[in-house]
């Protein structure tokens, strides 16, 4: 087995050829299920040249798949994780089993729905998810409560809230309902529960949040629920040189 510098470790070859994430890759490493160039191998440190041949539990591993990203219109009462410590239902469960293993790019948090995307690339949800890619979420945003476009202006400078700095959002008023305000709001950092915290800032309890557009990517008319793949030229297209080589 060669081991060059420059290689690969080999769990995350098995991650990238997509049977599981890294994490579990190490343990079947670990496990025993794993041999490269038919020797065992239980570290899951060992790194790998392209030449090495591995098996999983006795069969070959797949070539590594081209990248491919999918919407997906998430709907409300599902947590964003492969696992769940509580036992809550997960988007993973409620996916088609014929998409194989795949990841999302970000979250949403319980009770938001809307836009989901996914990806069969670890490394391609990672780069989408930095900062440095500035990519704008979109959320259409209802409210209890009553708020003036003046008052919503405030956002578009930014807040310190608890010690937690969240950067601008663009806000707009769509309509009263009652005594609900329906909302579009535009933000580019995403932090954890972000629009829940600077609404409340604002005196709103927000009762739907729905995520519209991330990036170039827009929800439309995909039903709740529903899986769509995104054309193979349209992800070059649109994200050129971010796409894992």
């Amino acid at each position: 087995m060669s081991a060059p510098a420059e290689g690969e470790r080999i769990a995350k070859r098995i991650a990238r050829a997509g049977l599981c994430s890294r994490r579990d890759a190490e343990t079947w490493i670990r496990a025993g299920r794993v041999t490269v160039n038919g020797t065992l191998v239980l570290t899951p440190a060992l790194v790998l040249s392209d030449e090495d041949r591995i098996t999983v539990d006795g069969q070959p591993l797949p070539e590594v798949a081209r990248p491919r990203m999918w919407r997906y219109h998430k709907p409300a009462g599902l947590v964003t994780t492969h696992r769940d410590p509580q036992g809550r239902p997960t988007v993973f469960q409620a996916l088609p089993a014929s998409l194989g293993r795949v990841v999302s790019v970000g979250r949403l948090d319980l009770t938001s729905e809307g836009l989901l995307l996914l990806t069969n690339t670890g490394a391609l949800a990672r780069r989408l998810e930095l900062p440095a890619t500035a990519w704008t979420r979109r959320y259409r945003v209802r409210a209890h409560g009553a708020v003036t476009p003046e008052r919503l202006s405030v956002l578009a400078q930014g807040l310190t809230i608890g010690g937690v700095r969240y950067g601008p959002i663009e806000a707009t008023l769509d309509r009263v309902q009652g005594a609900n305000s329906w909302l579009t709001l535009s933000l580019k950092e995403g932090k954890n529960r972000e629009i829940r915290r600077v609404l409340e800032h604002l005196g709103l309890t927000v009762n739907r949040l729905i995520r519209i557009a991330f990036g170039p990517f827009q929800l439309g008319t995909l039903a709740v629920g529903e899986v769509a793949p995104i054309p193979a030229k349209v992800v070059r297209e649109q994200l050129g040189a971010l796409l894992p080589e």
